[in-house]
């Protein structure tokens, strides 16, 4: 999408030249000053005011050094970031990634992204994001804590209940954040809700685990609804083997649709039968195996070495739940060929700019990850509503309630679309609503 505004043309060139060496933060940033054209012709206050050109710059990074020692003795060193990107309508909240791949530009990318999502949930949560470089895979539990704890030992001075509330994200489950939040309650001497994610024995959530995954669904299946479609009898391919995956496999098996492949890091499985989710369950959750281990007991299965070529298993839905930028020009391509007419996003940012332009161009109902893997932090914002009344909600509470903030965050977008003239178009609408919000928010607030 070409753009006319010379003011935003001018923002956009700003951004690309102080964050140089950060293609997913400007590619990020791209995507949202792009669809947010009309409202700037509309609302000129909002230029006036400044608010894009705070917008797009946090308003804190923070850069620390997390050593920790290895099960040989060894002191081991790795890098820790924490974004606290946009605080106008509550405290930072964004989760903390654990990869090798990490840097201030991954961490810039996922806070900027937050921040609109957070925004969509209608949720107080402003929009920040953290991790490291460091990689859990194939770490004992004592060199996991001994990571969590350092990493945390910095990272407690800049948090807490009504500061920032980081959430968990790759590398970072049940254990991490078990780890964390012991040393932060050490450290401060305080037991409080800052962390989301927790064990159910000292303030997490039920229906945490399955937020995403479930939320994703609720947003699809309110997307197809809309167009006149649903999941009943459609055969679904996913991404990924990890939570997000996991649940939106057992929700869209739920809602009548057969899931037929998952994939991990070094490559996917194809069931032409449908994947048999309790033996994935055991294989990631419990034994946490790798995902070509499926193959061994079912025997119609096939695993394929890569993950890129899950994009070329038929499908009607398909639904990327891995990683950023998973699904480039010529996979989305191939999905159009092979007749896949919805693409719907778990996790954060996992099509190209390219593919995106592949699936408005060629009418596929698109779910933008913004709103549609919402489910997580949405719920996560539920704990923290049930710490800070030191409650406990029921499963189906929180699940009635997480499918409720799915429905609405699905007409949220839809209605924005229309408003400014791009019906259809969700990821339009997923930009445009939650940045208002934020915006107005912002304006109110002055130059701060």
């Amino acid at each position: 999408m070409a753009l006319k505004n010379k003011y935003l043309i001018d923002l956009l060139e700003t951004v690309k030249k102080r964050n140089q060496g950060e293609p997913e933060f400007i590619q990020a940033v791209t995507e949202v000053i792009e669809t947010l054209e009309p409202v700037i012709e509309k609302r000129p206050d909002l230029v006036e005011a400044g608010v894009l050109d705070r917008l797009v710059e946090p308003e804190r990074q923070i850069v620390f050094r997390v050593p920790w020692v290895d099960d040989n003795g060894k002191v081991q060193v790795n890098r820790g970031f924490r974004v606290q990107f946009n605080s106008a309508i509550g405290p930072y909240k964004g989760g903390i990634r654990l990869h090798p791949s990490v840097y201030i530009g991954i961490i810039k990318f996922l806070g900027f992204e937050q921040v609109f999502k957070n925004s969509l949930t209608t949720l107080p949560m402003g929009g920040g994001k953290g991790g490291s470089d460091f990689d859990p895979k194939g770490k004992s539990d004592g060199e996991v804590m001994r990571f969590c704890q350092s990493f945390m030992t910095e990272l407690c001075k800049h948090i807490g209940a009504d500061t920032d509330v980081p959430a968990g994200d790759i590398g970072t489950g049940a254990r991490e954040i078990g780890f964390m939040f012991g040393q932060y309650k050490r450290l401060r001497n305080e037991f409080t809700g800052v962390l989301t994610g927790k064990g159910l024995t000292y303030g997490g959530s039920l229906a945490r685990t399955e937020a995403t995954g479930y939320g994703l669904c609720y947003f699809t299946d309110e997307m197809l609804k809309a167009n006149g479609k649903s999941f009943e009898g459609k055969t679904v391919v996913i991404s990924g083997s990890g939570n997000v995956a996991i649940y939106a496999t057992e929700k869209a098996t739920a809602l009548g649709a057969k899931v037929v492949a998952l994939s991990d890091s070094n490559g996917y499985i194809y069931d032409p039968d449908g994947i048999d989710l309790a033996c994935v369950k055991q294989l990631k959750e419990v034994e946490r195996k790798r995902i070509k281990e499926y193959v061994a007991t079912h025997p119609n299965a096939t695993y394929t070495e890569g993950c890129k070529g899950i994009w070329t298993i038929k499908c009607d839905i398909a639904l990327p739940c891995a990683t950023q930028n998973e699904i480039d020009g010529e996979s989305a391509e191939i999905l159009v060929k092979n007749g896949c007419w919805c693409v719907s996003e778990g996790a954060n940012m996992p099509s190209t700019p390219e593919a995106i332009n592949t699936y408005l161009a060629n009418g596929i109902l698109y779910g933008p990850a913004k709103a549609a893997n919402a489910g997580g932090v949405a719920t996560s914002g539920l704990e923290m509503s049930q710490n800070s009344e030191r409650l406990s909600w029921t499963f189906e509470e929180v699940d009635a309630k997480l499918h409720g903030i799915m429905v609405s965050i699905f007409k949220a977008c839809d209605s924005a679309a229309k408003e400014y003239g791009m019906e259809g178009n969700y990821m339009a609408g997923a930009n445009i609503a939650g940045f208002l919000k934020v915006a107005e928010a912002m304006k109110a607030q002055g130059c701060v």
